[in-house]
């Protein structure tokens, strides 16, 4: 049902002509995110500046038990933003001030559509950065939203991990602020850790004070191939059970590789399994002796190729071609929509799930472009089709399917980072049980009217 034009008035007035669209342009804009999912048109956009802003617009979208949809950058993958309802979209992203950084703390107080890459640039100058990199261009409400991690999950943590406080908009309007500028409470229920990977259906996340790392003076990395993804994910759990404590550890399976080797000047990697390992520390002589010890493991497991001592020019073009590496698969693939699967499992069962991966796509004759954080059990594979096709796009969902319930069956889940937004909806139930009722009671209770955000998690 449509905004009533009274209310489109009274929403306007918020925020100004300037800084509201009814225009199918702008509409449009916000129709789809970066997944395969069908696009959504809302009836409005607003662009508010201010946590007063988006308390006045959610009110009165309550009032009207009208839709309303967080938007940070779009540059999500299971639909997590889509207006499947219509309604009103909040576009947060010129919410973008850097608010305070207190070096001494190791703290920043920001707005949510702050650029997570925009806003380690400015860290930078002060030695210290914010950990987790999902590598797109999210916000960091996004990233809390949704609880983004990325390569660096293994050491630092994911988004959540290093939350202090929130300000939050509830469904009602009220403004409320969890958290503690504190390192650490034990005091009351942690509620910044509920609404972080909530993806906007309890609050609408508008400011965020995040605990800051200082950027390390040192770092060696290497690059191992080996004959097998099944050697090469066996290697990644024994490194892990080692003792040792990776900064990254990524798994990069043979195709992805050859698209990197494609799409790269600088890299000509043997088309085969490939895992990046590196250290961050203070002490290059420990990294380079943990090093050593991962040259050992890696040679006991068939490695046939180790190249350590890599430098700092070599070093970030190869971060960005594995950053790159969804960009080179839409390269490779024009015209064609991405089912992205994002499962995590047991450090243990990475053999497993790699194995299972490859032999469905082998035996429905698919191409899937396995890579991910493999040192945090997370594995990622796009596959490319169209979804008009329908048989074919059939065969991309049943590998997807299969692959998440083998996931689920060996204690892991249907989204290590990507969350549920439309695509892994069907996979709550069996991977949360009766806790999936527990769920469903806070969103009622935090959203009673049903507006927030609504067709996405349940």
């Amino acid at each position: 049902m449509p905004i009533p034009d009274s209310f489109l008035q009274r929403l306007q007035g918020v925020v100004g002509p300037k800084r509201f669209s009814t225009g199918i342009s702008n509409l449009t804009l916000h129709s789809k995110d970066e997944s395969f999912h069908a696009p959504h048109l809302p009836d409005a956009v607003a662009w508010p500046k201010s946590t007063g802003e988006v308390s006045q617009l959610v009110r009165i979208c309550n009032e009207g038990k009208i839709p309303v949809t967080p938007w940070g950058a779009g540059t999500s993958l299971e639909g997590n933003p889509i207006p499947v309802k219509g309604g009103l979209v909040i576009d947060l992203q010129q919410m973008n001030k850097i608010l305070e950084i207190r070096e001494d703390d190791l703290q920043v107080d920001v707005q949510a559509g702050v650029v997570f890459k925009d806003l380690n640039k400015k860290l930078k100058q002060y030695g210290l950065f914010f950990p987790p990199d999902p590598g797109a261009s999210a916000t960091i409400g996004g990233m809390v939203a949704n609880n983004a991690s990325g390569i660096r999950a293994i050491k630092y943590g994911a988004t959540k991990d290093l939350i202090q406080q929130l300000t939050v908009v509830l469904a009602d309007g009220e403004i409320i602020r969890p958290g503690t500028l504190s390192f650490k409470t034990s005091s009351g229920l942690d509620l910044c850790r509920l609404f972080a990977g909530s993806e906007g259906i309890l609050g609408i996340i508008t400011e965020i004070t995040l605990r800051l790392t200082g950027i390390p003076p040192e770092f060696l990395s290497a690059v191992v191939s080996f004959a097998t993804a099944k050697e090469a994910s066996s290697t990644i759990s024994q490194i892990i059970r080692s003792g040792l404590s990776p900064a990254a550890l990524e798994f990069i399976g043979k195709d992805a590789v050859r698209l990197i080797n494609k799409y790269t000047e600088e890299f000509n990697f043997p088309e085969a399994p490939l895992v990046f390992v590196e250290f961050h520390g203070t002490n290059r002589e420990g990294m380079a002796a943990d090093l050593e010890l991962v040259r050992e493991i890696c040679e006991e497991n068939g490695a046939s190729r180790f190249e350590a001592g890599i430098g700092r020019q070599a070093r970030a073009k190869l971060w960005d071609a594995r950053y790159n590496l969804h960009d080179f698969i839409l390269r490779e693939y024009p015209g064609l929509e991405p089912m992205a699967i994002d499962t995590a499992v047991p450090i243990s069962k990475l053999p497993k799930i790699v194995a299972f991966a490859e032999e469905l796509c082998k035996e429905r004759g698919i191409i899937g472009y396995i890579f991910g954080h493999a040192g945090s059990g997370n594995i990622h594979m796009p596959m490319m089709g169209n979804p008009n096709d329908k048989a074919t796009w059939a065969v991309l969902e049943e590998i997807n399917h299969k692959l998440v319930a083998f996931a689920i069956s060996l204690g892991g889940t249907a989204t290590g980072e990507h969350g549920v937004g439309i695509g892994k909806m069907q996979y709550m139930e069996l991977e949360h049980g009766n806790s999936l009722k527990v769920m469903k009671k806070i969103k009622k209770l935090l959203d009673p009217r049903g507006i927030l955000n609504p067709g996405k998690m349940f």
